[in-house]
């Protein structure tokens, strides 16, 4: 064979090998040869687990979607967001990491702070985008983001941030704004940079601002219970009450897009929601269509955001191929006087709210949908927190999680799937409230590492044991504190957790 020959058949092999390695990422698939299913994760803003009627047969609000999605596949009866407050829980939905393990040892992220998830950090979308998936990202980020500095040697803003600047003329809305979903593996993203009541109110397209024509608005202060926003930076004529179908129109349309564009390739779409966090603004057409005043009838909003998504994907048929998980990023804000206006409890039979380490600010609606996978109809005790979802999607995708990659999730593939797993299961947690409190759980024991709740219903306990221990098989109230009946659980959990933090991980496998 002469040299002419020898690169001639190079070649062939070569233009081969790239022919393959196209047409395997344009339909992927998993170990067994099954074309591996789409997935849209959509995650409602401070939705209580007793919101829903599935969940809770007395809610005051309508919620036949999301009944409907359950009873067209699984709800856990044991699903957590890591913390009681919107950007600690994004953190960990993305990274699997729990987020005390970063510069945010408390609180939430204004709408200028830096970006939050590391560089080069593994997330969902990055990992998803390696099993040949197009990943999308609308809604809320509240990960923080890198503007540009219209002069570099002065500061961003002026002022304290939290959505709540004194001066932000340094910031340049025209510029390039880095740090965002397209760093961290997202193909796509339409989003708002931080919670609707927090500026900067604009839409990012990708990683530009979508209306560069700006004003500076007043805040509306709570006179009527969560109509309440800061003041800010704003795009001329921002609606608030047009976020909610604006995204949704949005996270339609890049559903639609991928099909036309890439039929045979599997799609993410990561979609958090702006509600219903405070301000609650439902459109006209939900106004008076609950019975859990204004937060009911957002709620409700919600529902019919989750109906149109739901709708899109059976029109275009899709269906059999698509996972639909419908969560909350933390318990309601429903204040003890809401229940008492209105007679709905958001959070359930659960102790606290939002912002709590308690249950319900953490423990959260999970439904999900996987027709001919996930059995119709069925629910999981099993214990689950959203840190778990780049386990299940590696294990999903037949991958292994680098060690320094989702150190604190675990798979939980084998509930839905029915199949058994080496992943092993989640029997211990980690929780946290708006503060620096933090809760550990070993299966039915918790233990909270403070007196009181850590969040806004701190003042419900002034005095007593410096600890909280819980049986939750016993007490899903978390009424009686047993600290000091149960001192050798109560070392036992604290060690526990001593060993997740000095570890830096609470997966070993």
């Amino acid at each position: 064979m002469n040299r002419k020959t020898s690169l001639s058949l190079l070649t062939i092999l070569v233009l081969v090998a790239i022919t393959i390695a196209i047409l395997v990422n344009n339909n992927p698939r998993d170990q067994s040869g099954t074309q591996l299913p789409n997935v849209i994760f959509i995650l409602a803003d401070d939705m209580g687990y007793g919101d829903l009627q599935v969940l809770n047969p007395g809610s005051k609000i309508p919620t036949p979607n999301m009944d409907q999605l359950a009873e067209a596949g699984m709800y856990f009866t044991d699903a957590h967001s890591y913390s009681g407050v919107c950007t600690p829980t994004r953190y960990g939905v993305l990274t699997g990491r729990y987020c005390f393990r970063t510069r945010v040892s408390s609180g939430v992220l204004g709408g200028h702070d830096v970006s939050l998830i590391e560089p080069g950090r593994e997330t969902v979308a990055t990992l998803l985008g390696r099993a040949g998936y197009r990943s999308g990202c609308v809604g809320k980020w509240h990960l923080g983001l890198d503007y540009k500095k219209k002069d570099p040697d002065e500061l961003l803003y002026v002022g304290p941030n939290f959505g709540n600047t004194a001066n932000t003329d340094n910031v340049d809305y025209t510029g390039i704004i880095d740090g965002g979903p397209c760093d961290h593996g997202f193909d796509y993203s339409y989003i708002l940079p931080a919670s609707l009541d927090m500026q900067p109110y604009i839409y990012i397209n990708n990683k530009k601002v979508v209306n560069t024509d700006l004003e500076h608005i007043d805040g509306v202060p709570e006179r009527t219970r969560g109509l309440f926003w800061r003041h800010g930076d704003a795009e001329k004529g921002f609606d608030f009450y047009d976020v909610l179908p604006r995204l949704t129109r949005h996270a339609m349309g890049f559903i639609r897009d991928h099909h036309r564009t890439y039929p045979e390739r599997p799609f993410f779409l990561y979609f958090p929601l702006t509600a219903p966090h405070t301000p609650w603004v439902p459109t006209e057409s939900f106004t008076g269509t609950s019975g859990a005043g204004t937060y009911g009838d957002f709620v409700h909003q919600v529902d019919h955001c989750l109906g149109q998504i739901m709708q899109l994907v059976d029109s275009l048929e899709i269906h059999d191929n698509t996972i639909i998980i419908l969560t909350s990023d933390n318990g309601s804000h429903w204040k003890p006087e809401d229940i008492v206006k209105y007679g709905h409890r958001a959070n359930a039979h659960f102790r606290g709210m939002k912002s709590d380490v308690w249950e319900g600010g953490h423990r959260v609606p999970f439904l999900v949908r996987w027709t001919g996978t996930v059995p119709e109809g069925s629910s999981s005790s099993r214990m689950i927190c959203h840190n778990d979802l780049l386990a299940t999607m590696a294990e999903l995708t037949g991958q292994r999680l680098d060690w320094n990659a989702g150190e604190d999730s675990f798979s939980y593939l084998s509930v839905l799937s029915g199949e058994k797993s080496d992943w092993g299961q989640r029997h211990t947690m980690i929780n946290q409230a708006v503060s620096t409190t933090l809760a550990v759980r070993k299966d039915n024991w918790k233990l909270i590492l403070d007196m009181s709740s850590g969040g806004w219903s701190r003042d419900e306990i002034k005095e007593g044991p410096p600890m909280q221990l819980y049986n939750l098989d016993e007490d899903i109230g978390e009424q009686h504190n047993l600290y000091h009946d149960k001192p050798e659980k109560v070392a036992e959990l604290e060690n526990l957790f001593h060993i997740y933090r000095k570890e830096g991980r609470s997966r070993f496998k």
